[in-house]
C-alpha cells in the first residue's frame, strides 16, 4: 500500500527530526565525556529512544562521531566561505577566517577538547573521513593565498600550505590555552595581532636611507 504524499512527508520529517535529536544528544555526550566516556545507551536515553534504534540511523558510535563533527565542520565551512567571498582584500579575507576560527574553538570548548585530545590523536585519524573534513576546511586559506599570489597580493615564492600550517597551528595553541587554563581571550586583539605577524612579520621596518 502506497501512503499519500502528505503522510510520506510526515514520516520522512519524523525521521529527520529523530536523527537531529540523536545528533544533538551525541554532540552533548561526546563534548561532556569524550568519545571514550560517552555510550550509545546514554545517547539513546537522552534522545528518548531505545538503544537499538540509534543503529537505524547510524552504523556505530564512530559513525555517530563523524556525523557530529561533519555537522560542525560543514556549518563552519559554509559560514567562512560565504564571509570570505564578500571581502574585497586579502587582509580582510584572512582576518575573517582567523577571527572565526578562534571564535569557533572558544564557543565550542568541549568539542575543541574532544577533537584535540581524542579525535586527532587516534591512530586511524590520518586516513579517516574526519581528516578529510579538516583538510577541506583548512584548504580555504590555501585558496585565499593562491588567489593572492595570482593577483600579486602575496609575495612570489610564498608557500600557501606553510602559511596555512602557521595560522592553524597558532590558532589551535591559542584556543587550547584558553580551553585548558581558562581566563579571558581578547578575540579581536588576538586576531589582529596574529594576522599582522603573518602579513608583516615580526621585525621592525627598516629606516629608509637618506640620499646624500
Amino acid at each position: 500500500m502506497t501512503l499519500p504524499a502528505p503522510q510520506r512527508r510526515s514520516r520522512e520529517q519524523r525521521k529527520l527530526d529523530r536523527r537531529a535529536t540523536i545528533l544533538a544528544a551525541a554532540r552533548a555526550a561526546f563534548a561532556q565525556k569524550g568519545y571514550g566516556g560517552a555510550s550509545i545507551i546514554e545517547i539513546a536515553r537522552a534522545s528518548g529512544i531505545a538503544d537499538g534504534t540509534i543503529y537505524k540511523y547510524f552504523a556505530s558510535k564512530q559513525d555517530l562521531l563523524f556525523h557530529v563533527m561533519r555537522q560542525f565542520y560543514e556549518g563552519l565551512i559554509a559560514e567562512v566561505e560565504g564571509g570570505v567571498a564578500r571581502q574585497a582584500t586579502l587582509a580582510a579575507r584572512l582576518r575573517l577566517l582567523v577571527r572565526r576560527q578562534i571564535e569557533a574553538f572558544v564557543e565550542d570548548e568541549d568539542l575543541c577538547r574532544l577533537f584535540i585530545r581524542e579525535v586527532r590523536t587516534a591512530d586511524d585519524y590520518p586516513d579517516s573521513p574526519l581528516h578529510d573534513l579538516n583538510r577541506r576546511y583548512t584548504s580555504i586559506v590555501v585558496r585565499i593565498l593562491e588567489a593572492g599570489l595570482a593577483a600579486g597580493e602575496v609575495r612570489a615564492g610564498v608557500e600557501p600550505r606553510l602559511v596555512r600550517d602557521v595560522l592553524y597551528g597558532a590558532i589551535e595553541h591559542i584556543a587550547w590555552n584558553k580551553v585548558s587554563r581558562g581566563g579571558r581571550l581578547r578575540l579581536e586583539q588576538t586576531a589582529d595581532q596574529l594576522l599582522a605577524i603573518v602579513l608583516h612579520g615580526i621585525a621592525p621596518p627598516r629606516p629608509i636611507a637618506r640620499v646624500k
